[in-house]
């Protein structure tokens, strides 16, 4: 079977043939987070979405290069033109830099999308390391004729950029609805529209995150940091652009518009957007306050959860969705994620120990067949899911002596599972981590029962090179009342 991926273009609002530009080089772009607190659910369907295509077109031989930003500027708080940045909001209330706040919770993100089991992007940079970079976009869209400075800040001239091309072809918009509907806001009078939007923004004096200009001090408007790093990392044409449907519009809506005016065509071929997570029926996000994190979610930490879920329930759980689905949380889904992760994870370890027999009486070829066909029909992972239980059933089946296997297809199969579960859906075994932190555990106890005698001698050479000698190792310890707690060093 010839494996020919097939996804749905947002843009062209259908199925199409994934076809990139530069066979075998992919290039893949994908709004990350705005790091100015824990991620929650809703960040990791993202996420774990686009780590299923990376992984996917990977094992299908393509070179991907897998930019994925980090938004730590120029994003202000109503997500519009005005308001406090989210960053400098965040460093005046916990009293620090604002690159403090970055750098805390890009490391707590970091953390749990290594939890997730996601692998990390080709590149990774930050709005704010591209400050030059965006600077010189805009002025490429100013000489174009599509942007004009008023009082110190420069912003894209909508109804002039849509008199050549056309903006809203994205979200479906028509900009006679955006006249109709978009009021003018009190501090926006500069505008000549109330729908253009900022290219640059002039810093008010008590604005912290500010860098000199040609229009003066200022920062970067939101979305173009996107198109400026896509095309610096990607070129000015390239083939995926992915972000989670909130962000279709205004801001994918406007970085085409952006890219477009800057370069004169259009810069991305597929655009790709995930579904949003929602929690009774109400999208699930920080400003609603509704959110759950990802750490509250391991620990069980929240008042709405009724226990602690594991990692990989939670990747299992969104990947039992549809990408394009909605996807509601709730305690009853979770617990019947855990339970069918938990079966598949069982009927892997139950292959492991299959024994080859000289006869064959099951059709691995039609279930290999399946499974693609699943996962290149716009990545149908809960068809994909469906079939690799049937799989489980023929495992079991084996097992139990009712089927048999021979060498030949006893291999296939266990590739056809290692292919799937494992580097495709990012699935791995929960129950061999819990083992090996567990006898890890009972080495550091050994350690640290020599550590205590050591001081107990007063011996505290010894008791701090044990010490030490754990921290090379990337192993922290706390002395409590209780006795020592450890944990793992971040990297």
């Amino acid at each position: 079977m010839e494996n020919k991926l097939v996804i749905y273009n947002t843009l062209s609002r259908k199925k199409e043939l994934f076809e990139p530009l530069n066979p075998p080089f992919v290039g893949m772009y994908v709004c990350g987070p705005t790091v100015y607190g824990d991620a929650h659910l809703g960040h990791a369907r993202p996420a774990i979405t686009f780590d299923l295509l990376f992984r996917y077109l990977r094992h299908l031989g393509y070179k991907v290069r897998y930019v994925r930003n980090i938004t730590d500027v120029g994003h202000l708080v109503n997500d519009a033109d005005e308001g406090e940045d989210k960053i400098a909001k965040k460093a005046k209330l916990e009293q620090l830099e604002p690159m403090e706040v970055v750098q805390e919770y890009t490391i707590r993100y970091h953390k749990n999308m290594t939890q997730l089991n996601t692998l990390p992007p080709s590149i990774e940079p930050h709005a704010s390391g591209h400050i030059i970079e965006q600077q010189e976009m805009i002025k490429q869209i100013m000489a174009n004729g599509f942007a004009y400075e008023s009082e110190g800040n420069v912003y894209f001239d909508v109804e002039r950029y849509n008199q050549k091309y056309h903006y809203g072809k994205l979200s479906g918009r028509k900009i006679e609805e955006l006249f109709a509907n978009t009021r003018r806001l009190d501090g926006q009078q500069e505008k000549r529209n109330p729908f253009d939007f900022a290219l640059w923004k002039k810093a008010a004096p008590e604005h912290i995150m500010r860098w000199p200009s040609p229009w003066g001090e200022g920062f970067p408007g939101w979305h173009l940091e996107c198109s400026c790093m896509s095309q610096k990392y990607l070129g000015d044409r390239f083939d995926i652009h992915g972000g989670g449907l909130d962000l279709q519009f205004p801001h994918h809506e406007c970085e085409i518009a952006q890219s477009t005016a800057a370069c004169g065509h259009d810069a991305v071929r597929y655009w790709m957007h995930n579904n949003m997570v929602t929690i009774n029926g109400q999208k699930m996000g920080k400003s609603l306050g509704n959110f759950i994190t990802l750490d509250q979610l391991f620990s069980g930490e929240n008042d709405v959860l009724e226990q602690a879920y594991t990692p990989m329930t939670v990747r299992f759980f969104i990947l039992q969705a549809h990408y394009r689905s909605p996807l509601d949380f709730s305690n009853e889904a979770l617990k019947a994620a855990e339970k069918g992760y938990e079966r598949l994870m069982a009927a892997v370890r139950q292959l492991d120990k299959l024994k080859p027999s000289n006869e064959n009486t099951v059709d691995i070829e039609t279930l290999k067949n399946n499974c693609f066909e699943a996962i290149n029909d716009d990545l149908n992972t809960p068809v994909l899911i469906s079939h690799l239980f049937e799989g489980v059933r023929v495992i079991n089946s084996i097992a139990a002596g009712h089927e048999k296997i021979n060498e030949e297809n006893l291999d296939k199969l266990k590739r056809l599972f290692h292919d799937f579960v494992f580097d495709i859906l990012g699935l791995q075994s929960e129950t061999d981590n819990n083992a090996s932190n567990e006898a890890l555990g009972k080495v550091i106890d050994a350690m640290m029962n020599v550590r205590k005698a050591a001081r107990a001698n007063k011996d505290w050479t010894t008791s701090d090179r044990i010490r030490d000698e754990l921290k090379n190792a990337g192993i922290q310890i706390k002395d409590t009342k209780e006795g020592y707690e450890w944990s793992l060093l971040e990297d």
